[in-house]
């Protein structure tokens, strides 16, 4: 099979994996509270991890950059926390829609924070995706409603998180930047589960153990995925993910997307991927005139 084909084939796949994670988050906040499923989410995680650390030894853990990993680990919790309690408030489909604007919040991020520079076409685009965020939310008498803010930010702080991780690749390894983030989120959400807790079930067990494990897959199969195929070519099919929670929000708990649901995530969806492709049409460029000069 093709690479391209491959790669394309994953991230259709992983959207049905996040999108069946995000159904089970939901069933598992109606009986238990959000900060001990968040907890749960990493613990299983972390196991998931484990051989992986275990391999790697001390050196999983070593690093010069602790404050850009509190850094990220502070975005991660933020993130998770508003996602899990937001999840129970919005339908899934709208969930996964405005989740799309992480990558718009990204874009902004590294421009004030990283110097980043973009230029007429990405800023129309970015301006483009944040009317179709409004075109979901409706803000029609000045308000939004809680569960929308909670994503809005959950996507957000995800997007401070991906512009952590993109700053901590250049010196520490994925290993690294995975286990040490894994590991201090599970300790951070400690805290809360322990204020909150009650004992789940064995079947609550293991519906949490489903959402780690679809956690992990998902960003293993993401990571491969963008090894077989740039990630200009591969993001249309990320799009994926909103027919996925689209069909499972209506199989599962009779939701039906509603069209300004639909019209908002794909303008969202659609700048995005302008975006990511004009990222690698540069990154491309810069990389070929590097090559000139050094040759010159």
């Amino acid at each position: 099979m093709p690479a391209a084909t491959l790669a394309a084939l994953m991230m259709v796949s992983v959207g049905a994996q996040v999108s069946l994670m995000h159904s089970i988050i939901r069933i598992t906040t109606a009986d238990l509270h959000p900060f001990e499923v968040a907890f749960f989410r990493c613990f299983f995680g972390v196991l998931v991890l484990l051989p992986l650390i275990i391999r790697n030894g001390a050196g999983a853990y070593r690093t010069q950059r602790l404050p850009m990993h509190l850094i990220r680990t502070a975005c991660q919790v933020v993130s998770m926390t508003c996602f899990f309690f937001g999840i129970s408030q919005v339908p899934l489909a709208k969930a996964s829609a405005l989740m799309f604007t992480a990558p718009l919040f990204a874009t902004v991020f590294a421009v004030f924070l990283l110097g980043e520079r973009i230029r007429s076409r990405r800023i129309f685009a970015l301006a483009l995706g944040f009317i179709g965020m409004l075109i979901i939310v409706r803000p029609a008498d000045g308000s939004i409603d809680n569960g929308s803010m909670l994503m809005m930010i959950a996507a957000a702080t995800l997007a401070g998180m991906m512009i952590a991780i993109k700053s901590l690749s250049a010196t520490d390894s994925s290993v690294t930047i995975t286990a040490i983030g894994t590991t201090m989120v599970m300790a951070v959400m400690t805290i809360p589960a322990i204020l909150v807790w009650q004992w789940p079930t064995l079947e609550q067990l293991l519906w949490m153990f489903a959402i780690g494990a679809l956690g992990s897959l998902s960003h293993y199969m993401v990571a491969q995925a963008m090894s077989r195929a740039e990630a200009s070519a591969i993001m249309p099919y990320d799009f994926t993910k909103l027919i996925w929670a689209s069909l499972l929000g209506f199989l599962i708990f009779s939701e039906f997307p509603s069209w300004w649901t639909l019209a908002g995530g794909s303008i969202i969806f659609a700048s995005t991927v302008y975006i990511t492709y004009r990222e690698s049409r540069v990154g491309g460029a810069r990389v070929a005139s590097e090559a000139i000069g050094e040759r010159g």
